[in-house]
């Protein structure tokens, strides 16, 4: 790999941006449910909601290529295998 591959491009920041503002938005709009009552377990909770459409949508994406995936994802593909059975995704 080159320094240049490394690097982010225009499109690659603002996707990440779109999906920082979803993300903030998403938070914003729980906390407010909330209605001043304190969270419990904040972290897990968002991981196990964006986790699981994550892998649903690189699969999509990657018709089904397990391996094309992990790829995608920046995992190995015993970790992949591992998450989709967490998620009831195996298949």
């Amino acid at each position: 790999m080159n320094r240049d591959s490394l690097q982010s491009s225009p499109r690659d920041a603002a996707e990440r941006e779109t999906l920082s503002a979803a993300v903030a938005q998403a938070l914003d709009d729980y906390f407010t449910r909330l209605d001043g009552h304190e969270p419990d377990g904040l972290y897990r909770m968002v991981m196990e909601e964006v986790e699981r459409p994550l892998l649903e949508c690189v699969l999509r994406q990657c018709n089904g290529n397990q391996s094309r995936a992990a790829q995608y994802l920046g995992i190995n593909r015993g970790t992949l295998r591992k998450k989709l059975r967490q998620h009831g995704l195996a298949l």
